[in-house]
Parts: structure tokens; C-alpha cells; sequence
């Protein structure tokens, strides 16, 4: 079939370079390329060119279409002419007069003749609206058609392109859109359908949008061809106002808020902690910071061995330091002995590993130097979905920073927000260990000073993503080996509850932390 575009014949789809339409371009037998989605136009020679819109005749003659169900009354309104066995759509310019037509034999081969503005099908009739305040858009013509068959003269168009193209369309005639105070989509109820309405709502203006479907059918057309006008009546009656994801009634939260909150899914091993956090929850992601050589590391491994011990499956990525110095940190935690100091024997090795990690649900990184933010994101998500690992360590933060280039500030703000992603994604409980920038006072961290939420290096999105942050203080300074560290709830979204939350000594002997009451803090409203 020749058409405006060529003067070869059609020979096949392919997709289209230009707007990613995945066969809205026709090949004709002179090499001539047309996209009937954004329309561009490209000769044999390779040129291109803006095709000249002329107006064309009509062609054929309004007739029942009896299979469809659709009145000559109907056909001659919207211009939906029979010329034998071919069906042809005729589109309109602003004028009211026909610029082209798509068309349709009798076998479903699809053509267009002339040219497409953008212009909705069957937005001539309705171009200054009319007594109604409504119009429906449909995905196709003889959806539209059949909508109006049904309904009378409510405005009734379709997508010139179909779904694939729903957003450009909906753009394109945006201002003649303004003038309706309510726009129903209804477009085929498949996959595609449904994601196109989603696109189409979210270009529209907000509280104008309805969503029409007739559950029983794949389109208005089906329903019209089953004779059932009440299904039509009712999708357009019913029609649902659209709310974008993420906006939910309160009226709808009855049964959110009448059921129970969950118990916690663990205890830490610090009753202190238990009293302030009420446990370990999965979807929650813990920062726990401190100065150098406090015991962050030492923090982790004892909440990790009490986890792996009650059997969890625990992901544990211990970026700078080996895999090595990472189980025997483990192990010595669990068998209450160092096994990383001094020279243990082959045997005492053996039976430690024997009676801790052959039995746990342990998986670690093997990835020691490797920086790469985009590899910890994966190797992370694969512990979680792939090992069903439910509690991830993350040790430290400022290690995956260093595989990044640019200002701290965002790529902190970047790595928390993808962090927390993954933490609502996949519902584990991550604790992420995070370095303290440089105190302003007198007494740094190093020496036991203070740590507050304006601490935390490089960000804010540090304290805003995190569910809860945990501060060790500790003076390392100090000439008592002994020396207590202060665990403070820096952060509590859970509940609220704030403050010192106890004082544990580490005792190099088990390699483990002892913990006391904590001493009462001062307070110079009260204690002078």
C-alpha cells in the first residue's frame, strides 16, 4: 500500500531511533523511514525533512460497523469511513478539517495515510468543549467511539499513537485539556494499559484525574461487542479519582492501626541498649560511631556473635580489615579468649572454629581493598535476597566513600539514601559504622569528649536516614586499662528515648564487653 509518505510499498516495522517507539516505524520499498508515534520522516537518500500538512478527502462512507456494534450515527460523527474492506479513522487539524487517517483492513494491517499533529482522534467535534465538563480518553479509536456509542455526547477521544506514546499526547494537548474539570482515562486493561494511565496521570493536572475500567473486559470496545452498555455506564460512572503511589486516605488506616506492633526481633546483648532502642528491628538501619580506636569494631562483633549464636544469618563486610582478622575477631568473642593475639595452636584454632563458625549462618565479604560502591551495593543486596541474610554489617562508611570522587557532602547524602533504599527494599536491619569529624572543644573524642548528632563526618543525611545512631565514648588516653565506655542513644526513632544508655569495660582476656550502670550525668540545672 502507498501512502503520503512513500511512493514505494510497505514492507515492515522496525523500532524507531527517535523516540524509542519499539515498531512505530514503517519501512517502505523506496527506503523511506516514517515513525507513527513522533513522526519523523527520513528519505532513501538519508535526508530528512518536516512533511507539509495537507488536508485530504474523505474517503468511503459512514456504514454500521455491525461487528463492533457501532451506529452509522456514530461512524459519521467521528469519521470512521468503510471504503470495501478497509477501515479508515480520519484525524482533523484545529480547523475541523481531515489531515490524515490511520487505517485498518480487514486482516488487522495497520497504515496511515496523510499526516498526525498530535491531535487526539476525535478531538475536532469537542475542540471548544461543550455543555459537558468530562472527557474520556481512550487507547484507541473504536474504544472511543464505542464509549460515545454508549454514553451519547459526552466527549469522547483517543490517543492518536496508542499507549506506548499516552504521556506525549497528553502533553501535546494539555491546554485544550484545561478546560475539562474531569479527565477519565480509560485504556486497555492489560499490563501496558495500566502503566500507560499511570504515565498519563502523573502529566496531568492534579485532582482532575479519573481512571475507568470495565473489569469483565480488555477494552470499551469488547464491552460494546458483548452488547453490554451497563458495564460502559458504569466505568465511566464509576470511575475512581487517580491518587498518585505514596498517597494513602487516613480513613483507609483502620486495620493499620489497630493491629498490635510487632515484638522486637532480637535483644541486643547490652540490657542497657534493650531498655532505650527495645531491641533490634528488622528494616532499620543503626549507625554506630565513635573517635579511632574506640571499640566500633569491637561493638560490632559482640552485637554480631550474640546474633549468630540465637542462629541468625548474618552478612558481615569488614572493608578494612581481612576476612582473617574478622572471623577470629568473631570467634574470640564467642569462645570468650583472644585467638588474634599471641600464638593459639593449630588445635585450639580448630576447636574454636569448630564450636562457633561451622555452626553459624555466617557469610563475609571477600573483598579487602575493593572500594567500589556499586560491588558493596550488589554484594549486600545478594546477602539479603540471595542468603536470606536478615542482619548486615556495614564496616565503615568512610572506606565506601573512598571508591567515590566529588564533594563529601554529596556523596555521603548519595550512599545513605542508596543505603536506605536497600534497607526498605529488602526489610534487612543494617548496622552501619561511621566515623566523627574533628571536635571544636578542648576534650576530642579521642579523650572521652562528648560525641553529638553534629558530629557525625561529612552529612546530615547520616542522622536523617538512620533509624537510630549509637556514640561510644571512651578515653583511650587514659591510664586506666580499665577505663568504661560510654554507650550514648544518640538517636531513637522508634520510641524517642535518648541518653546514656550504659557503660561497658572490655576486657582483653575474653574479648568481650562487661557492662555496668552507667554514673549519673551532670547536670549544672541541678548538681550545684
Amino acid at each position: 500500500m502507498q501512502t503520503s509518505h512513500s511512493n514505494g510499498s510497505f514492507e515492515r516495522h522496525e523500532p524507531c531511533n527517535e523516540c524509542g517507539s519499539s515498531d512505530g516505524v514503517a519501512v517502505y520499498s523506496d527506503g523511506n523511514r516514517y515513525c507513527f508515534v513522533c513522526h519523523h520522516f527520513e528519505r532513501g537518500d538519508g535526508s530528512y525533512s518536516q512533511s507539509t500538512k495537507t488536508h485530504m478527502s474523505y474517503k468511503g462512507s459512514a456504514q454500521r460497523l455491525q461487528k463492533r456494534n457501532l451506529s452509522e450515527r456514530i461512524c459519521e460523527r467521528y469519521k470512521i469511513y468503510k471504503e470495501g474492506d478497509l477501515l479508515r479513522m480520519y484525524y482533523h487539524n484545529s480547523d475541523g478539517r481531515p489531515i490524515g487517517a490511520k487505517t485498518r483492513t480487514k486482516n488487522k494491517v495497520f497504515s496511515y495515510e496523510g499526516e498526525n499533529d498530535g491531535a487526539f482522534f476525535g478531538q475536532h467535534i469537542f475542540f471548544k468543549g461543550g455543555k459537558h465538563k468530562s472527557v474520556v480518553i481512550t487507547e484507541g479509536e473504536l474504544d472511543a467511539a464505542s464509549v460515545a456509542e454508549a454514553l451519547g455526547d459526552y466527549p469522547c477521544v483517543s490517543l492518536p499513537s496508542g499507549a506506548s506514546a499516552a504521556k506525549k499526547a497528553i502533553k501535546h494537548n494539555y491546554d485544550w485539556l484545561q478546560q475539562f474539570e474531569k479527565i477519565i482515562l480509560w485504556f486497555d486493561n492489560d499490563e501496558p494499559g495500566q502503566k500507560a494511565v499511570k504515565d498519563a496521570a502523573n502529566a496531568l493536572p492534579p485532582g482532575k484525574v479519573f481512571i475507568a475500567v470495565a473489569e469483565a473486559y480488555k477494552d470499551a470496545s469488547e464491552a460494546l461487542q458483548a452488547n453490554d452498555y451497563k458495564s460502559i455506564e458504569n466505568a465511566f460512572w464509576d470511575a475512581k479519582p487517580y491518587r498518585p503511589d505514596g498517597i494513602v486516605e487516613g480513613k483507609s488506616l483502620l486495620e493499620l492501626v489497630t493491629t498490635p506492633n510487632p515484638p522486637n526481633d532480637h535483644e541486643y546483648p547490652f540490657q542497657g541498649l534493650n531498655t532505650l532502642l527495645h531491641g533490634i528491628r528488622y528494616g532499620e538501619l543503626t549507625t554506630i560511631t565513635a573517635g579511632s580506636g574506640i571499640g566500633k569494631s569491637s561493638f560490632c562483633r559482640d552485637i554480631a556473635t550474640s546474633l549468630l549464636q540465637r542462629g541468625e544469618r548474618v552478612g558481615y563486610l569488614a572493608l578494612e580489615e581481612s576476612n582473617r582478622r574478622t572471623a577470629l575477631g568473631l570467634m574470640s568473642s564467642a569462645v570468650g579468649k583472644s585467638l588474634h593475639l599471641g600464638e593459639p595452636s593449630h588445635e585450639e584454632l580448630t576447636k574454636a572454629f569448630d564450636s562457633t563458625i561451622a555452626n553459624w549462618n555466617l557469610y563475609l565479604f571477600d573483598g579487602f581493598g575493593s572500594y567500589d560502591p556499586d560491588v558493596i551495593y550488589n554484594r549486600i543486596e545478594y546477602l539479603a535476597q540471595g542468603l536470606d541474610c536478615r542482619i548486615i554489617f556495614l564496616d565503615h562508611l568512610s572506606i565506601l566513600l573512598s571508591g567515590l570522587d566529588g564533594d563529601e557532602r554529596r556523596m555521603i547524602d548519595v550512599t545513605m539514601t542508596r543505603l536506605r533504599s536497600l534497607v526498605e527494599r529488602t526489610g534487612i536491619s543494617l548496622f552501619l559504622v561511621s566515623h566523627l569529624r574533628r571536635t571544636t572543644t578542648d576534650k576530642n573524642h579521642e579523650e572521652g569528649g562528648r560525641v553529638t548528632l553534629g558530629q557525625l563526618r561529612g552529612s546530615a543525611a547520616i542522622a536523617q536516614l538512620s533509624d537510630s545512631v549509637i556514640a561510644l565514648e571512651r578515653d583511650q588516653q587514659s591510664d586506666n586499662k580499665d577505663s568504661t565506655t560510654t554507650v550514648r542513644v544518640l538517636k531513637n526513632r522508634h520510641s524517642g528515648e535518648t541518653g546514656i544508655a550504659c557503660s561497658l569495660t572490655y576486657n582483653l582476656e575474653t574479648c568481650k564487653f562487661d557492662e555496668t550502670e552507667p554514673e549519673p550525668e551532670f547536670d549544672p540545672g541541678k548538681d550545684f
